[in-house]
């Protein structure tokens, strides 16, 4: 009774004529923000920091946190239509999606997505209502060693990212983790793999790797093929309408992917990107058509974007009940609701039911005006693609170029794209997966830390990894799924070759 007086006390805040505006006008700029590279949600709450000067703070933080879920949820549509994810979170989602877009279906991509992460945003509601104070436990329980466990899990999952040869796949992996290591290290603030340079001691940003892999190294193919028509069908928007069997198809992967986003949310440090990227090859493993993925799988497009609007809800537990950014954003968030005089923490539940059931209650109305915006606006967003293509192609490099000179006005950034937009484009000439080349660069650095962090705790002894139940049971599904892939892939092998010579 209790939860519910409380729940209902969030919607009387939620619904006000203010508060309604205000998530009107977050998840409206959050979701064009996330379409264009670049200009992620971190970038837009800071923006919107000095407009929270003087409102009420359950207002702020409503709108804020509507461009943070618009944000991740306007994300997808550059994956899909132009293969340029804008944030990490919607990296996987560009594996299956934008195969689509080239089949002609982008209409149908963008309403699977659409609808996969109204579902996956509506459960974390749900469940952050119900369990927060229950999961700020559970995130409590994770330390250094769990973390790396967790992070080593999803690495095993390179294997799973190999559509051809693993061995390539794991140069790819290699190459990431080398990449990862770039810049000065943390702890002992000595330059690693800088070569003298200056440039090069803040690390690489994310956004020129991901946008050189995919981006540029798509626009290069689109280049070579112009007069091949190499895009086929990709210039068709196609149908809208969902068949029952497609409705069928994804619900397996939206009710599974939820809890699992919603639970790896939760952890402060997961988020929204290892969520999306776990639940892709989640799915992955559990399919009987893996063969599918990476080639237009409905399944491989509703389990990531599912997840990472999953991951989002979750991600307010921690910063709500503890006061523990989980990712970038929530650490800007935080910083907002210090800048409005709220203190988050055990506390807040007490001090401030208003900011806490508020947003909470206020995210339910974000979802249902995500959804009522996108699923009518898709054909006119999906028109993208009758852009002419050697305008296209221009477009896609001015977005890229404007989006990585303005994460930090540094033109040796823009050398960089380069450079990985050539090494890209020579990985996909020679059939090496970028897949595992950016999933090994974003838990490069996260496992590092979390390893040193747990060498440290130990003085040094290594058998702080066994020592919780948590990280035993972590690196044995590791394990199996590392073993697992190869010995399918092994037998399926054989079976060919007693099939040839049948």
């Amino acid at each position: 009774m209790e939860i519910l007086s409380s729940m209902l006390y969030g919607f009387e805040v939620a619904l006000s004529w203010q508060n309604i505006l205000f998530v009107l006008i977050g998840v409206f700029c959050g979701t064009m923000i996330g379409m264009l590279p670049g200009l992620g949600p971190i970038s837009a709450i800071a923006i919107m920091i000095p407009l929270s000067y003087g409102m009420n703070p359950a207002s702020a933080l409503i709108l804020m946190a509507g461009v943070y879920y618009g944000a991740v949820f306007g994300g997808s549509t550059s994956s899909i239509l132009l293969n340029a994810p804008g944030i990490a979170g919607t990296v996987a989602t560009s594996f299956d999606g934008y195969p689509l877009a080239k089949q002609g279906q982008a209409g149908k991509a963008l309403a699977i997505a659409a609808i996969a992460s109204f579902c996956g945003g509506t459960f974390s509601i749900v469940a952050l209502m119900l369990v927060a104070p229950i999961m700020a436990d559970v995130a409590t329980a994770f330390g250094p060693s769990e973390y790396f466990a967790l992070m080593l899990l999803g690495l095993t999952a390179i294997a799973s990212l190999s559509e051809g040869s693993t061995t390539k796949a794991l140069i790819a992996a290699v190459l990431g983790l080398m990449v990862s290591t770039i810049g000065i290290d943390g702890q002992t603030g000595t330059p690693r793999f800088t070569f003298g340079s200056s440039q090069l001691m803040d690390g690489i940003d994310f956004l020129v790797i991901a946008l050189g892999l995919f981006a540029i190294a798509e626009v290069c193919f689109l280049i070579m093929g112009r007069k091949q028509n190499l895009l086929g069908k990709a210039s068709k928007i196609g149908s809208l309408k969902i068949r029952k069997q497609e409705a069928k198809e994804i619900s397996g992967p939206i009710a599974r992917h939820s809890v699992l986003g919603f639970i790896l949310g939760v952890l402060p440090g997961a988020g929204a990107t290892i969520a999306s990227f776990m639940a892709y090859l989640t799915e992955k493993r559990i399919s009987k058509k893996p063969e599918e993925f990476g080639r237009g799988s409905l399944k491989g497009l509703a389990a990531p974007e599912t997840a990472n609007n999953a991951a989002c809800g979750g991600s307010f537990i921690p910063l709500l009940t503890l006061g523990i950014p989980g990712s970038g954003t929530t650490a800007v968030l935080l910083g907002a609701l210090l800048v409005v005089g709220v203190q988050p923490g055990p506390m807040m539940l007490q001090d401030h039911p208003d900011v806490f059931w508020g947003v909470i209650a206020s995210m339910y109305v974000g979802n249902i005006f995500l959804l009522i915006l996108n699923l009518p606006l898709i054909p006119f967003i999906a028109r993208v693609l009758y852009i002419p293509r050697p305008m296209l192609i221009s477009l896609i490099i001015i977005f890229c170029l404007v989006g990585v000179y303005g994460v930090r006005f540094n033109t040796f950034d823009l050398y960089l794209l380069i450079a990985f937009g050539v090494l890209g484009f020579l990985m996909r000439l020679f059939s090496f997966p970028a897949a595992p080349f950016i999933l090994a660069f974003i838990l490069g650095g996260m496992m590092e830390q979390s390893f040193r962090q747990a060498l440290t705790i130990s003085n040094g002894s290594l058998s702080i990894f066994w020592s919780s139940p948590v990280s035993v049971t972590l690196f044995a599904v590791a394990l199996i799924s590392l073993i697992f892939p190869l010995i399918r892939k092994k037998g399926h092998n054989k079976s060919e070759q007693e099939g040839v010579k049948a």
